[in-house]
C-alpha cells in the first residue's frame, strides 16, 4: 500500500501500517531474546508509523529526489538508497538526488541512525514509494500515448509504447500528480527481476570525497559564523569557575568574543589558529569534578565490586567448568572528522548545522536549553566524516547553541583533536566473566556476566525502548539491559545459556561505539569456546560446527575455513584463529593469521605501538539481501580494521582524573603499516528477501578471531584488551594546561 501525495508534481509515499511483515515472528524454542525480537526489529517497528511521511518526488526535469531521514557518515546509505529507488523506478542512479532530511519532529523515531538499521527499516517503504511513482507515471503515459498500461515499457526515465513513441518522466510529472492525497496498491519487483539491487555500485559521492568538494559542516558558508573553539578542563567532566585574564585574551589578534559555558571557556576569532593561540594563553580556574584523583585501577576496582555472582544450575558431580574473566579498557569514540557544528541563535529562533544521527532529539534538547519552542529551532543535517556511534550524540550542536546565545553571534564550533579523547565520548571500561560447564563431550551450561561503566543511551534509543516496551520480550529492564538483551546471542547448543549485563558509575561521557556491547562480549565467548574445544581435544572449527544451531552461521564458518585454508602448515610463530558472530539479521565468520615471531613483535616503528601483526584475514558475511556488494565489502574492511585495533593497540589510559591520550598520534588505531597484506571478504549467497545490517557487522568476529589466534600462539588465554594496553606508556602525554597543544610546525618530519 502507498500514498499519492497531493501536489503540483508527482510525490509518493509508503503506508507501512498495512501489509508489512511482523517483526515478532515465531521462532523455534528455546529462543534467546534476539531470536524473538532483536534491536533491529525494535527500531523498525518504531519507524513504521511515520514511514508514510517519507516521500519520493519526480520533478519536471525528470529527476527523482528523496530526503533521507538518516545520517550519511561514510557508510554509503546515500548510494544504496539511490539504488533502491532506481530499481523500482527504472531510472538511472545518476538521475536520483538523495539528500539528508533536516530534523522533522513528526518523524519521531524514524529519524535515528543506529543499530545498523537504516537499510533494514527503509528498504520496503522506499521501494513502495518508488514503485508507486513508476505506476502513476505509466498510467499518465497511457493517457497521453493512447495505449494500455500493459503495452508500455519504462526504462531509463522514458516510457515507450508499442509503436516506439516515448515520453519522459519529467513531461509526465505534473500529469501523474494528484489533486488530493489518495491511497493505492502497488506490486514490487520480484528479486529475480532486479537489475540494480545486488550489483556492485561505486559510491555516488566518491569523486566529491576524494577531490575535496564534498560538503561537511565546516565547509558551509554561514554569514558571520566565525571559527570558535573551547578551552576545556584538565579533568574529565571538570567545569570552569572563572577566566582570570579575560581582557588580555580578548585583546589578542583576531579574537572577537570570549564566553564561559558549562563545558569550558569559548573563544571566537577570525581563524581557528587564532582560537588555538587564545586558548593557550587562557588562565582559567577549574573545578575538578567527581573524577578528580581517579585512575584506571580505581575504576576497575569499582567495576569488580559491582559484579554479580554466577548462578550455574545443578549439574552432575563429574562435570567440569571453564571460568574466565576479561577486562576491556576505555576506548575513544572519535571519528576522523573533528566534532563540530554551526549555530546561529537569534532572539526567538535558532538554526543549527551538523552531522547528527538523532536530529529530532537534538532539536528538542536545544530548544529546551534555549527556552524556545521546538518549531523555532531548525536543525540541518550535514554529511559526516565518520561516526561509529559518536554522532548519535549532539554534544557539539548543543555546545555551539550555548556559545552562540552567550555571544549573540553565529559561531562555527570545532573541537580540537585533543578535546575528543579527553572530554568526548568513550566506549566504557568493562569486565566480562564466563562460566561454562561440560561433561562427556557436551556443554551443559554457558553463562556470562558483563559489568560495565554505564553506557549513555540518552540519544533517542531510550525513548524508543519506552515507546515499544509492551512489545519487548525482555521484561522490565533498564535501557542498557534492554539493548544488551536484544543484541547478545550465543549461537551454540550450550544447554542452559544466560547473558546478563550490570552497569555502574555514570560519571563518564560514554557512547555506543561501533557494535555497542558485541565486540567485547563476543571476544569473551569465543575465547571460552576455544578453551572448551581444547579441553575436549577437538579442532576449534570442528567444535564450532558440531555445536552451532544456525545453518547460515555454519555456512559462513565453512567458507572462511575453506578459503583461509584452516589448519594449513604455517611458519613457526604464525598462528590461525577463527570466530563467528550472529547479529543484525545476519551472521559473520572470520579467520585470521597472526604473526607472533620475535622479529615482528619487536619491530620498531617511530611513534607507534607494534607487537603482533595480523597478516591475513578471510571474512565471510551473510547480510541477507545485499543492496550494494561494493558498499558491503567496504564496510567489512573497515570493521576488520576496528577489530585489529580493539584487539591489539587502541585504548585510553585514565590517570588522576583525566585521559592521557590527546589525538590520533597517541591513540593507536590500526595504521596502514599494521593492516593485513591479505584481506578477503566473502559475501555469502542468501535467499533472504530482506537486507540485514552491515554497518557494524565486521567488528566482533574479527576482534574475537584475533584474540583466539593470540591464545593459540601463546598457549594462554589473554584476559586484558587491547593486548598492548601498556604500562609504562608508549608515548609522552601532552600537557593538560593549556587545554590544547601548540600547533606543530614540523609535520613533514612525521610522515612515513
Amino acid at each position: 500500500m502507498g500514498y499519492v501525495i497531493a501536489g503540483a508534481t508527482l510525490a509518493t509515499a509508503a503506508d507501512m501500517a498495512l501489509g508489512s511483515e511482523s517483526a515478532e515472528a515465531v521462532v523455534p524454542t528455546p529462543p534467546q531474546a534476539p531470536e524473538v525480537m532483536d534491536l533491529n526489529d525494535l527500531l523498525t517497528l518504531a519507524a513504521q508509523p511515520t514511514a508514510n511521511l517519507i516521500t519520493v518526488r519526480i520533478g519536471e526535469d525528470g529527476r527523482a529526489s528523496f530526503a533521507l531521514p538518516r545520517a550519511e557518515v561514510g557508510q554509503g546509505i546515500v548510494t544504496s538508497t539511490a539504488m533502491m529507488i532506481a530499481e523500482e523506478l527504472d531510472l538511472p542512479v545518476d538521475r536520483i538526488d538523495v539528500t539528508l532530511a533536516k530534523a522533522r519532529p513528526e518523524l519521531a523515531f524514524n529519524q535515528l541512525t543506529g543499530g545498523s538499521n537504516t537499510t533494514i527499516s527503509t528498504y520496503t517503504p522506499i521501494r513502495v514509494a518508488a514503485a508507486l511513482a513508476r505506476q502513476r507515471l505509466l498510467e499518465a503515459a497511457a493517457i497521453v500515448l493512447g495505449d494500455t498500461v500493459d503495452a508500455l515499457t519504462a526504462k531509463d526515465g522514458l516510457i515507450t509504447d508499442s509503436t516506439g513513441r516515448s515520453i519522459g518522466y519529467g513531461e509526465l510529472s505534473a500529469r501523474a500528480a494528484a489533486g488530493e492525497t489518495v491511497t493505492a496498491e502497488v506490486t514490487l519487483k520480484d528479486r529475480a527481476d532486479h537489475t540494480v539491487i545486488g550489483t556492485p555500485q561505486r559510491r555516488t559521492d566518491a569523486r566529491a570525497a576524494v577531490t575535496g568538494t564534498k560538503v561537511f559542516a565546516m565547509d558551509l558558508e554561514v554569514p558571520d559564523a566565525l571559527p570558535t573553539m573551547v578551552c576545556r578542563p584538565p579533568t574529565h567532566n571538570g567545569a570552569p569557575v572563572r577566566l582570570l585574564n579575560e581582557a588580555a585574551v580578548t585583546a589578542m589578534p583576531g579574537v572577537t568574543d570570549v564566553a564561559m559555558v558549562p563545558t569550558g571557556v569559548a573563544v571566537r576569532a577570525k581563524t581557528f589558529g587564532q582560537c588555538i593561540d587564545a586558548i593557550i594563553e587562557m588562565d582559567v580556574e577549574w573545578e575538578g569534578g567527581e573524577l578528580a584523583g581517579e585512575d584506571d585501577a580505581s575504576i576497575l576496582a569499582n567495576l569488580r565490586k559491582a559484579e554479580v555472582p554466577m548462578a550455574v544450575p545443578e549439574v552432575p558431580l563429574l562435570a567440569k567448568q571453564v571460568d574466565a574473566e576479561f577486562t576491556f579498557r576505555f576506548r575513544s569514540n572519535s571519528s576522523l572528522e573533528p566534532n563540530c557544528a554551526i549555530a546561529d541563535v537569534r532572539s526567538g529562533s535558532a538554526r543549527i548545522w551538523g552531522s547528527m544521527k538523532s536530529p529530532v532529539v537534538a532539536q528538542e534538547e536545544i530548544a529546551a536549553e534555549l527556552g524556545l519552542p521546538v518549531s523555532a529551532v531548525t536543525v540541518e543535517v550535514t554529511q559526516g566524516g565518520g561516526s561509529f556511534g559518536r554522532k548519535l550524540f549532539h554534544d557539539a550542536a548543543l555546545e555551539a547553541s550555548r556559545i552562540s546565545r552567550a555571544m549573540g553571534k553565529p559561531v562555527k564550533l570545532m573541537w580540537h583533536r585533543a578535546d575528543e579523547p579527553r572530554q568526548g565520548r568513550l566506549h566504557p571500561m568493562c569486565t566480562s566473566r564466563v562460566r561454562a560447564t561440560h561433561l562427556l563431550g557436551e556443554v551443559l551450561s554457558f553463562e556470562q556476566r558483563h559489568t560495565s561503566v554505564k553506557t549513555d543511551f540518552g540519544h533517542g534509543l531510550g525513548e524508543i525502548i519506552t515507546g515499544q516496551a509492551a512489545k519487548l520480550p525482555v521484561g522490565d529492564l533498564s535501557f542498557s539491559q534492554t539493548i544488551f538483551a536484544l543484541t547478545q546471542e550465543i549461537p551454540y547448543n550450550f544447554g542452559a545459556v544466560t547473558q546478563l549485563l550490570n552497569e555502574t558509575d555514570d560519571r563518564f561521557n560514554t557512547g555506543s561505539m561501533r557494535n555497542i556491547y558485541s565486540p567485547d562480549v563476543r571476544v569473551a565467548n569465543e575465547l571460552v569456546v576455544d578453551e572448551l574445544a581444547r579441553r575436549m581435544r577437538k579442532d576449534p572449527v570442528a567444535f564450532r560446527r558440531s555445536f552451532l544451531r544456525n545453518e547460515r552461521a555454519r555456512a559462513a564458518l565453512d567458507r572462511v575455513a575453506e578459503v583461509g585454508e584452516w589448519g594449513r602448515d604455517l611458519p613457526e610463530g604464525i598462528t590461525q584463529g577463527v570466530a563467528i558472530h550472529k547479529e543484525y539479521k545476519g551472521v559473520t565468520a572470520c579467520l585470521v593469521e597472526l604473526d607472533m615471531r620475535p622479529e615482528t613483535v619487536n619491530r620498531e616503528i617511530r611513534a607507534a605501538v607494534t607487537g603482533p601483526r595480523v597478516t591475513k584475514v578471510v571474512f565471510a558475511v551473510d547480510a541477507g539481501l545485499v543492496i550494494n556488494p561494493t558498499g558491503l565489502d567496504a564496510q567489512m574492511l573497515g570493521g576488520v580494521m576496528d577489530g585489529i585495533a580493539l584487539a591489539l593497540t587502541s585504548s585510553c589510559h585514565f590517570d588522576e582524573g583525566h585521559f592521557l591520550e590527546a589525538s590520533w598520534d597517541n591513540y593507536f588505531y590500526t595504521r596502514q603499516w599494521n593492516a593485513p597484506p591479505e584481506l578477503r571478504v566473502e559475501i555469502m549467497p542468501s535467499d533472504e528477501g530482506q537486507p540485514g545490517g552491515a554497518g557494524e557487522a565486521g567488528v566482533a568476529a574479527s576482534f574475537a578471531a584475533i584474540a583466539c589466534a593470540y591464545a593459540r600462539a601463546t598457549g594462554a588465554m589473554p584476559t586484558e584488551f587491547p593486548i598492548n594496553h601498556a604500562d609504562p606508556l608508549a608515548f609522552e602525554p601532552k600537557p593538560f594546561v593549556p587545554a590544547v597543544p601548540q600547533s606543530p610546525t614540523n609535520g613533514l618530519n612525521f610522515t612515513y
